[in-house]
């Protein structure tokens, strides 16, 4: 579950849900925490790349993902003019395993948390990769 926009008091949010949702079906790891806890999940090797401070899946691996995200994830959406505050209380409510913010009563919270950790941990290790 994610909202956009963002709820944000300093300044308006240049975020909609349609650049949110594209982002996470063509992005990458780096900008997705959707992209990051899929890839962890499936296993693939998350890798620093550029400067040494992005991590991703590398392209083969973010390609592999995007296949696997077509096939098996889908989108729906429900329109609310401040999704900000029905957010918590919705992932308080639903069973959400992917939802890390907001969500440490989540029964599968340590572990994918634990998965993401050790994914950076190894990344960390390797040398940067293009």
């Amino acid at each position: 579950m994610g909202i956009a926009p963002r709820h944000m008091t300093a300044r308006r949010s240049t975020q909609n849900l349609r650049k949110r949702v594209r982002y996470h079906f063509r992005g990458n790891a780096y900008g997705s925490t959707l992209r990051l806890s899929l890839g962890c999940l499936l296993g693939l090797e998350l890798r620093r790349v550029g400067s040494g401070k992005r991590m991703t899946f590398t392209k083969a691996g973010e390609a592999v993902l995007n296949e696997w995200m077509a096939e098996h994830a889908r989108v729906c959406w429900l329109e609310h003019p401040e999704p900000w505050t029905v957010e918590a209380e919705l992932i308080s409510r639903l069973d959400l395993p992917l939802n890390l913010d907001q969500n440490r009563h989540n029964a599968f919270h340590p572990r994918l948390t634990e998965m993401r950790a050790q994914a950076r941990q190894r990344a960390r290790e390797l040398p940067v990769t293009t």
